[in-house]
């Protein structure tokens, strides 16, 4: 597998945590069966993708960049849909955590 298809499938992986951190919202113990099977979808799509990006990515980046790109996503909708604070503090932290999951994209397989 090409490594730029991989860091793709993580990046589009930690999209799909952020859908199910989102759905789980809505849930509502599992009895709201649209946003369950949102829920579902979305965490089975993450997870696998997360299996398809560690084929070529070492696992422990791996997991680092699509766990990091989901907190990221979350947080943001978190802000900009449900009215969660947005500190100085706050945006500059995910900024580093962006630079870090930038950074180990750099380095690859390389460090």
């Amino acid at each position: 597998m090409n490594p730029t298809l991989a860091w793709g499938a993580l990046l589009i992986g930690g999209m799909f945590e952020v859908g199910f951190t989102t759905c789980l919202r809505y849930v509502e113990g599992f009895r709201n069966i649209p946003w369950t099977i949102g829920f579902l979808v979305c965490a089975l799509a993450s997870m696998a993708l997360l299996e398809v990006g560690a084929r070529i990515v070492p696992m422990g980046t791996a997991y680092l960049v699509w766990g990091g790109i989901g907190a990221i996503g979350t947080v943001a909708v978190g802000i900009l849909f449900y009215q969660e604070p947005a500190g100085l503090v706050r945006l500059l932290l995910m900024g580093a955590i962006i630079a870090c999951i930038t950074g180990l994209r750099m380095v690859g397989n390389h460090a």
